[in-house]
């Protein structure tokens, strides 16, 4: 079956509409955001003996409140009462997570208005933080072993945390589990508090770096790309607008995030002019989107 061609609507057709875009998550409810913890971006020098490491997986952030799961953007999942049923009443931060190189699966499973129960069985809510906890990472660590050992449930389990010592060391590491099919490593500074927003205290590691953008405008492709998506028009922060013409399969060319979506891409570094590097586009953020267009 061929892939409808991306036809692009008319401006006026798109300057009449009040326009609710759900992208993947359509959800119970809303509830509030969620005061996450976020990671900023590795560069060598960090003092490595501070922080405890751990795999970056390939998942859906899922913050747990003692009752119901709520993604970052505070939407809550419909997730079967089986799934959470004995997990702890305290808050917990992690990620629905099935296996490396299975993000699109893990993607479907979540977003779907009623939970299928085969695909919910082979999830796990990977727990690395206890985000009410007032105590140091190490300390929520050991507070997190002790509340698994007391409430066993094969749902839920805790992110390994290890340590080492110097750069290659985690070069090495992180070479390890990319060639295994990971996404990447986890820093969590040992003596840091949970704090809401994006800190030192939690670093990602990868072979490149991500960012997110919105989606400002479609441009049509040329060539074999014809009738399709030729790239996006993206803003990134502090209003940088630039396009993103790589890293689309057809399916995506055919039908591509739309305006006003966020969405996340993948670079090497930047330009004197700040622009990303060799910048591609990696997914669509997942999260429910509204735009109103007057």
């Amino acid at each position: 079956m061929k892939n409808k061609p991306f036809i692009p609507l008319p401006p006026a057709f798109k300057s009449s509409f009040f326009v609710v875009v759900c992208l993947a998550f359509p959800c119970v409810s809303f509830a509030d955001s969620p005061p996450l913890l976020l990671a900023k971006t590795y560069k060598q020098g960090v003092s490595l003996s501070d922080y405890w490491v751990s795999e970056k997986l390939d998942g859906v952030r899922a913050f747990w409140d003692g009752k119901q799961l709520i993604s970052r953007q505070g939407n809550v999942f419909r997730a079967p009462a089986w799934f959470v049923k004995g997990f702890p009443e305290q808050a917990l931060d992690g990620e629905l997570w099935i296996a490396r190189g299975r993000f699109e699966e893990i993607v479907s499973t979540v977003k779907k208005h009623v939970p299928n129960d085969n695909e919910w069985r082979q999830v796990k809510y990977m727990v690395f933080d206890l985000p009410r906890h007032k105590g140091t990472f190490t300390e929520r660590l050991n507070h997190l072993k002790a509340l698994f050992n007391e409430n066993p449930n094969a749902n839920f389990q805790l992110v390994r945390q290890e340590k080492v010592k110097t750069h290659d060391e985690l070069k090495l590491r992180l070479d390890e589990i990319v060639s295994a099919g990971g996404e990447g490593l986890m820093l969590h500074k040992a003596d840091s508090r949970y704090r809401s927003g994006r800190h030192g205290d939690m670093l990602k590691v990868k072979t490149y770096e991500d960012a997110e953008a919105k989606v400002i405008a479609h441009l049509p492709g040329k060539g074999k790309y014809k009738k399709l998506l030729g790239a996006l028009l993206v803003e990134a922060a502090k209003g940088l607008r630039f396009s993103l013409g790589s890293g689309f399969s057809d399916a995506e060319r055919a039908t591509p995030p739309p305006v006003g979506s966020i969405i996340t891409y993948k670079f090497y570094g930047k330009t004197r002019n700040g622009l990303p590097r060799f910048a591609s586009f990696l997914r669509v953020r997942n999260e429910i989107v509204e735009t109103v267009v007057p």
